[in-house]
């Protein structure tokens, strides 16, 4: 049975939101602002996250960036493009718009949680830039392509997070279990080295700085 957490200060709208999907068969796991959030995902990792930007405390643009590795469907009422645009490179994986239809949402939720089921494949891809997480090989039009450790951890995040923004302080958390050595201050010139590989091996500049977030491959996700 899937968990998802729904992090809604608005009582009616959180209450609404639990009994619906109590109903449709899910776990419900509540929390009223930004703080208590990420105190919930420090105790549970939800299988699907349904965020308000409007929070007291931690804003959901704030608490964004520390739930990668989990779909988030923001709920907001703010609809214009470049609002939309900034919450996908922020690393929401869908969005709706308030008011919204019930139907919708459960339909949303399903779609999210299908994608989240289907088995991947151990090869990463990117226009012609592949890794193979079985043989830890990079390939750039089939060129190998040398990398770190810790290069290789940089890259593997951000390939499965392609077309979404990596905050820094995620990236941190998450290659710290292959590689010890990049820390705050040294994974400037870890990305800048693997950026520098990549291009002389023809991928282009496909690692972008996102400012004040962090980094991303490939094109935004719209």
């Amino acid at each position: 049975m899937n968990t998802i957490a729904v992090i809604e200060d608005d009582l009616p709208i959180g209450n609404l939101l639990e009994e619906v999907l109590t109903k449709a068969g899910y776990i419900v796991r509540r929390a009223y602002s930004g703080t208590e959030a990420l105190y919930l995902f420090q105790r549970e990792k939800p299988d699907l996250a349904l965020l308000d930007l409007m929070l007291p405390g931690l804003s959901g643009e704030e608490v964004l960036p520390h739930l990668a590795g989990v779909p988030v469907i923001v709920l907001t009422a703010k609809a214009g493009v470049e609002d939309k645009v900034k919450l996908l490179l922020g690393g929401a994986a869908d969005y709706l718009t308030k008011p919204f239809e019930i139907p919708e949402l459960l339909a949303r939720v399903q779609v999210r949680l299908r994608e989240r089921r289907t088995p991947r494949s151990p090869v990463l891809r990117w226009e012609d830039l592949e890794l193979d997480e079985t043989s830890r090989q990079v390939t750039v039009g089939g060129t190998p392509v040398h990398l770190t450790r810790t290069e290789y951890a940089l890259l593997k995040l951000l390939l499965q997070n392609q077309g979404r923004a990596v905050a820094k302080s995620v990236i941190l958390d998450s290659i710290s279990r292959d590689t010890p050595d990049c820390t705050e201050s040294s994974l400037k010139q870890h990305v800048s080295n693997l950026r520098k590989k990549l291009r002389d091996a023809g991928a282009g500049d496909c690692i972008q700085s996102v400012w004040g977030i962090g980094f991303l491959l490939g094109e935004p996700k719209s």
